[in-house]
């Protein structure tokens, strides 16, 4: 199946263009663009991480070495397009909606699931693949209204175990709704590495049972993640329905910052081969390359970047604490007589009482 769905590349790990019927299509301001933004996504993932270490942030998803799949597939949609992120997806919503306000949600707050004004951005799902339906299903109602409006989905190799993958697929195939699943391959379900997940030989292949075109790209290649995208979403708009995408990555850091990766596989070994194929740092090799390198320039967003997400820290933490009555006044329109019950008895228990 790896021969049926190879993996697509225009830039390889040493900066060069492999395909160069894309040539004309980079220009310097779109590399530009896209390294800022790579820059900005990891300056933003160590942060946040920093945070949680410092007692400042609850547990957080790092998805530091997936910056590319996800700044990529974002800067390829339309703005009032329809995207659906898992728990791991901040770099997707952020460049997307052009707001820190997610960061928020990691303490607690209501308001950090909210999108910008003016964005579809629904809050992330914890719950795996659970998102697939929804999107498919936004997507169809796009469809009925003859919007030009199209879906794109993220979701992890873990979720396409679950029974939502599929069912979600199979309703986006049926109804040829405009939706694109974008699936990042970081290797591990948790601790679970792909091998274990499945016997197939890519996760792509998957999109043949639901007679959905599928594509394999280098998911650390953002020329290819975003040609590859907009193709998708173009595909969508158009009326010829679903695209299954397999981004092939590598998350480096832990599952979340309560997770200890190197309980399951060997963290310093298998991040050195990884970092050698590293989204930045083969950006970095293509500017140098192609004569896009600018090291003042390099040094003026570093110093913006660090600015702009020091300020979104400083907004966070000017807000109030977060309103422990928001995990249950929010579930339901009415609460039940169990959801009040547990409001109070957890109430109590902050009080100290029985």
């Amino acid at each position: 199946m790896q021969e049926a769905f190879p993996l697509i590349q225009i830039m390889d790990e040493n900066g060069d263009i492999t395909d160069t019927s894309y040539i004309n299509q980079i220009d310097k301001t779109l590399v530009q663009h896209f390294y800022r933004q790579l820059l900005c996504m990891r300056a933003f993932d160590q942060k946040a991480i920093n945070l949680q270490r410092q007692g400042r942030l609850g547990t957080y998803p790092g998805f530091e070495g997936q910056e590319a799949s996800q700044v990529g597939s974002a800067l390829a949609l339309n703005e009032d397009d329809w995207m659906f992120p898992t728990y791991r997806d901040h770099a997707a919503s952020i460049t997307f909606g052009k707001s820190y306000n997610i960061l928020s949600s990691w303490n607690g707050r209501v308001e950090g699931n909210l999108p910008p004004k003016g964005k579809n951005i629904l809050p992330p799902s914890v719950p795996i693949a659970t998102q697939l339906p929804l999107a498919a299903g936004a997507a169809l109602a796009s469809k009925y209204r003859d919007s030009n409006q199209v879906a794109i989905v993220y979701f992890g190799d873990g979720a396409t175990s679950e029974g939502d993958f599929h069912e979600g697929l199979n309703f986006a195939s049926v109804f040829q709704a405009p939706v694109v699943f974008f699936n990042q391959n970081n290797q591990y379900a948790i601790s679970v590495p792909v091998w274990k997940q499945m016997n197939s030989k890519t996760i792509v292949q998957k999109s043949l049972t639901y007679e959905i075109p599928g594509v394999r790209v280098d998911g650390n290649d953002i020329f290819a993640v975003y040609f590859e995208t907009k193709k998708a979403l173009d595909r969508a708009r158009k009326g010829e329905g679903p695209t299954f995408i397999e981004a092939v990555t590598w998350r480096y850091g832990a599952h979340t910052t309560a997770d200890d990766p190197t309980k399951y596989r060997n963290q310093k070994e298998e991040n050195e081969k990884h970092r050698k194929n590293d989204p930045i740092t083969r950006i970095e090799s293509f500017m140098k390359r192609y004569d896009y390198w600018e090291e003042t320039l390099i040094e003026q967003l570093k110093e913006e970047i660090k600015e702009e997400i020091d300020d979104a820290v400083r907004e966070l933490e000017s807000m109030p604490p977060a309103d422990v009555n928001d995990i249950y006044d929010y579930m339901f329109e009415n609460p039940t007589w169990m959801i009040k019950q547990q409001k109070k008895d957890y109430i109590n228990h902050l009080r100290g009482e029985k």
